[in-house]
């Protein structure tokens, strides 16, 4: 398969540079341990699209060497899933290094008007905007709920516009009614309060998965918390940062950071593990202002996972029986990115009836990253293949993750790859687990 990038990029030297800190970049020795753990390397056996081969390159351009589109399309084919980290001996901090890279790439290079135009309008016009998200939430509601969904894939014309299909069949289902009627509000906690915490409930998530947030209040109020929606909060910035727009991310940053200082938490609360990984580097990366470094340090010490924290707290364990087969599928930036791998897994263990079997290879990227599926979406679905292989493995009829952004594409696999298996958040499986006891108590 070749590797190809989506924005036409022309060289502007003139520009000032970024790019990834000589230091970091000394750290890697070459021995090649990460090449296993890098999809994009597992796919295509390709030195420069495995992080060593990545590394090699930066440091090229880091000691005077031309931005090239070659370089821009290798880096580009990396998912910044960060599994070489994991698999690294040395230490080196991969993840800052491909965000700074390729902001580097963003200073350096001039995209076409096209590709300007397009990143402007989603990043800087639709992420930060609940006015916009809402807008093209309802148009896709529209579009799914009066049939033309389905009439456009019967008719087959998406295949004859090569990736069109499998792009929408990325797509998510708007959920209404969206979350945003929630923000701004407080939920107390059910019996004793036993703490008081602060969620952040993303961006698109609140159109998309406005189930799952509600699914996440729920559990966290069982579990003894008042929960605390900030109006002021909005979009993480990890897709900015992801793609290069650091200054753009920054500002996000400051606006949440600002959102949750306004009032006293015991912890803050993301159900999304991409998001939550951002969330946990606002200190980095607001280290250089010094009107936000200390606030984002405190922000980073209360910021958990859903996950993570429900597993560090007596879990209320009044649940009823979910009797199904389970597998989970790490997330990335769970597992990699913030190091959590045994809270999900200590969760399931905790709902009655369920059966729980490891996946080969469940801390292989699903081939998601943002918005990766859409932009390599020929790698992005190679990458989903064998994951399905994966997960049917196991006869698992339930695939539990802990992102949305994996929820998306974990589902379309299991449409086009996979037997139909069901796709649900951990937290979804909790609340199922809550809502059964309280139906078991009113049979009894």
């Amino acid at each position: 398969m070749a590797a190809s990038s989506t924005l036409a990029v022309e060289p502007c030297p003139e520009k000032a540079g970024l790019g990834p800190a000589q230091a970091d970049l000394d750290k890697c020795v070459h021995c090649g341990l990460c090449l296993n753990a890098c999809p994009t390397y597992r796919e295509l056996g390709v030195e420069m699209d495995s992080p060593r081969g990545r590394i090699y390159q930066m440091n090229q351009v880091a000691n005077g060497g031309d931005i090239t589109p070659s370089y821009i399309q290798h880096l580009e084919l990396c998912l910044a899933c960060r599994g070489c980290e994991t698999a690294c001996p040395s230490g080196v901090p991969y993840g800052r290094m491909i965000e700074a890279a390729r902001a580097q790439i963003e200073a350096q290079s001039q995209r076409s008007w096209w590709a300007r135009s397009l990143r402007s309008f989603f990043f800087k016009r639709v992420l930060p905007s609940r006015t916009a998200l809402q807008v093209l939430g309802t148009g896709l509601y529209a579009y799914q709920a009066s049939g033309l969904q389905r009439l456009v894939r019967a008719t087959g014309l998406l295949k004859v516009a090569g990736n069109l299909s499998n792009i929408e069949a990325l797509s998510p289902a708007a959920e209404i009614p969206f979350f945003y009627s929630k923000i701004g509000k407080t939920f107390p906690a059910v019996g004793e309060r036993r703490y008081r915490v602060g969620f952040l409930t993303g961006c698109i998530a609140n159109v998309a998965f406005a189930r799952l947030n509600e699914a996440t209040v729920r559990v966290l109020q069982k579990n003894g918390c008042e929960v605390v929606i900030p109006a002021a909060q909005g979009c993480c910035g990890a897709l900015h940062l992801h793609s290069g727009l650091k200054t753009e991310a920054q500002a996000l940053a400051r606006k949440n950071i600002d959102a949750m200082f306004a009032e006293e938490f015991d912890a803050i609360i993301t159900n999304a593990a991409g998001c939550g990984s951002t969330l946990k580097e606002y200190e980095e990366l607001l280290a250089d202002d010094p009107g936000y470094s200390p606030k984002a340090h405190e922000f980073r010490i209360r910021m958990k996972d859903v996950t993570e924290f429900l597993a560090s707290i007596e879990l209320n364990r009044d649940m009823g029986a979910v009797d199904v087969i389970a597998t989970y599928q790490d997330s990335c930036h769970l597992a990699h990115g913030q190091k959590i791998k045994s809270a999900p897994r200590h969760l399931l263990a905790a709902v009655p009836g369920l059966v729980f079997r490891e996946m080969p290879m469940a801390d292989l990227c699903c081939g998601s990253a943002g918005i990766y599926n859409l932009i390599q979406n020929d790698m992005a679905m190679e990458i989903l293949k064998h994951k399905m292989e994966y997960a049917g493995s196991t006869k698992a009829s339930l695939i539990v993750t802990a992102n949305p952004g994996c929820m998306l594409q974990l589902a379309a696999g299991a449409r086009m790859y996979g037997s139909g298996q069901r796709v649900a958040h951990v937290v979804e499986v909790l609340d199922e687990a809550y809502r059964n006891y309280r139906a078991a108590d009113a049979f009894d």
